[in-house]
């Protein structure tokens, strides 16, 4: 039998959990062709839910263009990536992305393979002479001509949009603002997984991007929404699981979509058919993956100096929300001033150990932080 519980990639529709209001206001957002930031730690399930969303549009209606910026590290490579979602989204089989891809984007030499699956992929030669072969603006522009021609409503989806802050200058964000703010046909939606980042460029007012959309950060799932999902896929599999353990795994997880599939994952496969799950068999779904995990961990943290593991020790132990700019807390866990301890933050948030959390911070690995809670003391630096 299928394991139903998935994580570390696209989950769709049957492994998808809730998100119900969520696709209710997306969905409103593109039919008012709004603008939308969309932002939340990493592996919160954003592409997921943006692609649930645009899934279900019909197509006589909207176009939609997703375009993935992770790999992308300037603006020639943010034109061809733009270019080739456009024509992707365009067309299906291989000769006519061909054909739309030479016709809208020519300059940029467009050729056509097919992978393993049979899939075609779509390249363009003139990767680094791209700004000049097909300038940006002509990119940006093509969606909303696009809209007008076919009569149909367009989303243009960009995923990890906050990649564009590290390009070396603002001019890709000065243009697709000076672009897209003419557009009366196009809703764009603006994915981040680094929530730092994303909240500088849109509410820096010296930002070109400032307030140019509707704000929507990602929250975790809440538990009552993880009751029904976890217990029917148990079920459905002649498992069980009570309501009260299925709470202390949503704990432990602190509802992260990402961590709560892989953790129902490995309990899942400890539960043999006709059997219901207990508490050791939770606990020993959790020591596994710690187990698996350990290398990493251990090497993540004697990467870390003595004040970054102070401060992380602290962030494990104590309750979410905690000040830890407090003296209390930096007494206890012995950091010296307030001052140094945003030091560690500033170091911490740029390597995505740590994230915002309504004015605290938290540990975004929920393993890492059980990790760290069970290998460390909450009093080895007190003073």
């Amino acid at each position: 039998m299928t394991n139903p519980f998935k994580y570390g990639g696209i989950v769709g529709r049957d492994a998808f959990c809730n998100r119900t209001q969520e696709m209710r206001d997306l969905r409103r957002a593109i039919e008012n062709c709004q603008n939308l930031f969309l932002y939340s730690e990493r592996r919160f399930g954003k592409t997921s839910l943006v692609k649930q969303v645009i899934g279900k549009l019909p197509n006589d209606k909207y176009l939609a263009i997703y375009a993935d910026l992770w790999a992308t590290d300037n603006e020639e490579s943010f034109i061809t990536e733009l270019a080739g979602a456009i024509s992707l989204g365009l067309e299906s089989k291989a000769d006519r992305i061909l054909h739309t891809a030479k016709r809208l984007f020519g300059g940029l030499a467009p050729a056509v393979s097919l992978d393993s699956d049979g899939n075609p992929q779509l390249t363009f030669a003139m990767g680094t002479q791209a700004a000049k072969a097909v300038p940006l603006t002509e990119v940006l522009t093509v969606p909303e001509t696009l809209a007008r021609r076919r009569k149909r409503q367009v989303v243009v989806v960009f995923d990890e949009f906050q990649r564009i802050l590290e390009y070396g200058d603002d001019r890709v964000e000065r243009t697709i603002r000076s672009v897209i703010q003419h557009h009366q046909r196009v809703a764009y939606i603006f994915l981040a997984s680094r929530k730092h980042l994303i909240r500088q460029m849109f509410l820096d007012q010296n930002r070109p991007l400032y307030r140019s959309g509707e704000h929507y950060p990602l929250g975790p799932i809440a538990a009552e929404h993880w009751q029904s999902f976890i217990r029917t896929r148990f079920r459905r599999s002649d498992k069980d699981i009570g309501s009260e353990l299925i709470k202390t795994l949503c704990e432990t997880t602190e509802g992260h979509p990402f961590y709560t599939q892989h953790l129902c994952h490995v309990v899942w496969e400890r539960c043999k058919p006709g059997g219901r799950v207990t508490p050791r068999m939770l606990e020993s779904a959790i020591s596994m993956l710690l187990d698996r995990e350990s290398y990493a961990y251990i090497a993540l943290w004697e990467s870390f100096g003595i004040n970054h593991r102070r401060f992380l020790t602290g962030l494990a132990h104590e309750p979410r929300g905690r000040k830890v700019y407090a003296s209390d807390f930096l007494r206890k866990y012995g950091l010296r001033s307030p001052s140094g301890a945003q030091r560690v933050v500033r170091t911490l948030m740029e390597s995505d150990v740590v994230d915002r959390d309504n004015g605290s911070f938290l540990i975004s690995d929920r393993f890492f932080r059980i990790w760290i809670r069970r290998t460390t003391s909450q009093f080895a630096y007190g003073m």
